[in-house]
């Protein structure tokens, strides 16, 4: 049911970000104009969006509603996953469609760091994780990525390069954990075996693998260093008995994950690559959406900490993929560079937009209509 595609680091490293992010009203506008130049009909549009819960998304539903004309479908739930058995409400509901998702990370540009978001309703302000849900579930696998960094020790004896390993980390049968690629660390005999050379208390050592010694270097082999950063994520796996949708979603990518600089970026990044890969199916599927004008655009949010004096966050949007399907069923798919340019192309000025300020000032003058009960 879950994509495994992000265990393949080439389609990780090929989501660009700083070349492609772009303001939040820039591309509702852009995406709004889009719509228009495949066809779609003004005011005949139901958008959908397929976000977090969280109150820092917000800013970006006002702003589908103010360039679409009407509030979206909510496709959504809690860590920005797509109920894909909503598909067949949402196409009722209007005569061309839109979906929006989008998992989201906080930004705090002060600290420079991802993963929390400033929460203007709380007593002081307080910084807080954000997305909650993505960073709650990270939590358990880097606590298991420190214990590795701080228990995998090097040190070289008589020109020998030697690693020792804690004897929890060398039991691969453990229902869960991370789980140590030892070809990667540990030098076989000649027979293929390993062989331990020493047994401590509560570890044992081995020769070192040439590819670890290569990899860490030669000038880092001191008096049981710590491997620390030096555990790449190519050297470890994990194991997790858990249903959670987000570990399911993650865990493959996980040791890409926890050794990146911003681990919760990067969760979220591969969290909407899985949920796209995943919907996108299911949207093909869908009898409810077939005769339909649909676009269905995927990507990420990134909530900028809001200042003093400001209301909502500086969200920014970072493309990832769509689908296309036309009423008479051509269906297209678009890579992150193709999205990015057709959006791109588009103008960021929507003439059809709604003014909410004057719509709700209309529906406060208009004569109140009295309910038969």
């Amino acid at each position: 049911m879950y994509s495994t595609i992000n265990s393949n680091k080439n389609l990780l490293g090929s989501f660009h970000m700083a070349s492609v992010a772009m303001r939040y009203n820039e591309f509702i506008g852009r995406a709004y104009n889009l719509t228009m130049s495949l066809g779609f009909t003004p005011e005949k549009i139901m958008p959908s969006r397929a976000f977090c819960s969280d109150e820092s998304q917000g800013y970006p539903v006002i702003l589908i509603a103010k360039h679409f004309g009407a509030f979206p479908f909510d496709h959504g739930r809690v860590g920005a996953f797509i109920s894909t058995d909503r598909h067949g409400p949402h196409a009722h509901h209007g005569k061309d469609l839109v979906i929006i998702h989008a998992s989201h990370v906080g930004y705090d540009p002060k600290s420079g760091v991802f993963g929390v978001y400033r929460r203007l309703q709380t007593d002081n302000k307080e910084e807080t994780t954000s997305c909650g849900k993505i960073c709650g579930v990270l939590d358990w696998y880097l606590k298991e990525y420190e214990f590795a960094k701080h228990n995998i020790l090097l040190s070289k004896e008589n020109g020998k390069y030697l690693v020792a390993i804690d004897n929890w980390l060398l039991h691969g049968e453990r229902s869960e954990g991370l789980l140590l690629k030892l070809d990667q660390l540990i030098e076989r005999s000649t027979l293929g075996e390993i062989h331990a050379l020493k047994s401590l208390s509560t570890s044992k050592v081995f020769l070192a693998s040439k590819a670890l010694i290569e990899s860490v270097g030669s000038d880092a082999w001191g008096n049981s260093e710590m491997i620390g950063e030096a555990l790449k994520a190519e050297m470890f796996s994990f194991k997790r008995e858990s249903s959670d949708h987000m570990d399911l979603n993650l865990i493959a990518a996980m040791p890409y994950i926890v050794t990146d600089k911003w681990p919760a970026l990067k969760a979220a990044q591969v969290n909407t690559q899985v949920e796209f890969d995943h919907a996108f199916r299911s949207v093909v599927q869908e009898p409810e959406y077939q005769g339909k004008h649909l676009l269905f655009i995927s990507g990420l949010n990134v909530d900028i900490s809001p200042k003093e004096g400001q209301i909502f966050p500086l969200t920014k949007f970072i493309p990832w993929a769509a689908y296309y399907q036309t009423a008479d069923g051509k269906q297209e798919t678009w890579e992150q560079a193709e999205l990015y340019e057709r959006l791109k192309a588009q103008p960021i000025e929507n003439p059809d937009q709604v003014d909410l300020e004057e719509a709700i000032k209309v529906m406060g003058l208009e004569q109140e209509i009295k309910l038969p009960f």
